[in-house]
């Protein structure tokens, strides 16, 4: 019996391009004449290695754009030009698409069209579980206790439990999706043996460069370091920094986490833990990270210039701000409120917003950052490999 045929995978993989795919060709082929952006970020000498593009490289380079709006802005067939130049506009079409097209299971990339819709039932559903959990479970929605211990409410093995499957399960479908993507535009496909050769040699600098670029997010600086373009045609390192506070406050979060579990598991050590223990600094400095980014993304949100990107896709943009919101929100009132009878709700509060962000990491703007590091390790190969074209320099 025939294997049933996905629409979304088959899509991927098909050799003929979309309607939005053969718009961002079109653009880069005037681009590639052009080349007057070609300092502005890493797609323009990327392009130069190309005289046509196919579905692949249109994916890759859609991947490659970090929407900082300098080429719209600067460019002389930009709309209301005969030739309509809308490169980010192009590029977050076709971005969103390959979000979709590569998700794991591939039937879950759907939810990618509805994705404020889908962020807002899951954070329903999370606070719905929670404060039910709590009447079944905890006894109640206030607690006498006044110690901050959040296993009274919720024995520490059920929390444990139900984080680390709903985690891990997002982090492999993420991998998985991701490393389908990589597959289809990996240097290695299609390279003969001597290029393979070639990619191996200069794969561990290609590395550390994409993780440094990604770590300081050097391609939202606009090629010039002066930032990006948001409501004008001035620039601003705002939306640079305010990436760097989500970031690094998801990440010291993360690590807050990791960091109490070696202290159960290791150290015997049982929370709560004090205000000035590694877990609480940890997390509390990375709560106010999670509150003041996504809060500065949510303002420079509103106020884009409408022709920068793809207005179609701000739901889903506000959605994942909203819910990285919802998070730091309720788990830095659960710190401060964790001795008081007000306790369990707040409790309930937070990781039912926790549980939201988990399911749905893997379908909604959270796996753009993944994306954009595969692309941006793919740029990093290359470049260090011979430009055959010669049509410019990386």
């Amino acid at each position: 019996m025939p294997s049933p045929i996905d629409p979304i995978a088959e899509a991927a993989a098909a050799p003929f391009l979309t309607a939005s795919e053969s718009e961002v060709a079109r653009v880069l082929q005037i681009c590639n004449a052009c080349r007057y952006c070609e300092g502005y970020c890493a797609v323009f000498p990327a392009m130069t290695r190309h005289l046509d593009f196919d579905k692949a490289e249109i994916h890759h380079l859609a991947n490659l754009c970090h929407n900082c709006g300098a080429c719209l802005h600067a460019c002389q067939y930009a709309p209301p030009h005969d030739f309509g130049v809308n490169v980010p506009r192009a590029m977050a079409e076709v971005r969103v698409a390959t979000y979709r097209d590569y998700a794991w299971p591939p039937a879950f990339g759907r939810l990618y069209a509805r994705a404020g819709l889908t962020v807002a039932l899951a954070l329903a559903g999370g606070l719905a579980l929670f404060l039910l959990l709590v009447l079944a479970i905890g006894g109640g929605f206030t607690h006498e206790g006044g110690d901050g211990n959040f296993y009274a409410v919720f024995p520490h093995d059920f929390l444990a439990s139900f984080f680390g499957v709903i985690f891990l399960a997002a982090v492999f479908a993420l991998a998985m999706g991701v490393g389908r993507f990589w597959r289809r535009v990996s240097p290695r496909v299609g390279a003969e043996a001597d290029d393979r050769s070639a990619i191996a040699r200069v794969r561990g600098p290609a590395v550390v460069e994409a993780v440094s670029d990604v770590a300081t997010l050097r391609h939202l600086g606009g090629g010039h370091g002066e930032g990006c373009n948001e409501e004008d045609d001035r620039f601003t390192p705002a939306r640079r920094y305010f990436h760097h506070l989500t970031a690094y406050g998801f990440l010291l979060c993360l690590a807050s986490t990791s960091v109490a579990t070696l202290y159960h598991y290791l150290l015997g050590l049982e929370a709560p833990y004090a205000w000035t223990s590694l877990p609480v600094i940890l997390g509390t400095l990375g709560g106010i990270g999670l509150v003041i980014g996504p809060a500065g993304l949510l303002w420079l949100n509103l106020r884009r210039d409408p022709a920068q990107g793809d207005p179609a896709q701000r739901p889903m943009d506000r959605g994942f701000i909203a819910l990285l919101l919802a998070v730091s929100l309720t788990g830095l009132a659960l710190l401060v409120l964790r001795e008081t009878r007000a306790m369990p709700v707040w409790l309930a509060l937070h990781l039912g917003a926790v549980t939201a962000l988990f399911l749905t990491m893997p379908y909604g703007k959270f796996a753009h950052g993944f994306f954009r590091a595969a692309a941006l390790l793919k740029h990093t190969i290359e470049k260090r490999l011979p430009n055959r074209l010669d049509l410019g320099g990386d």
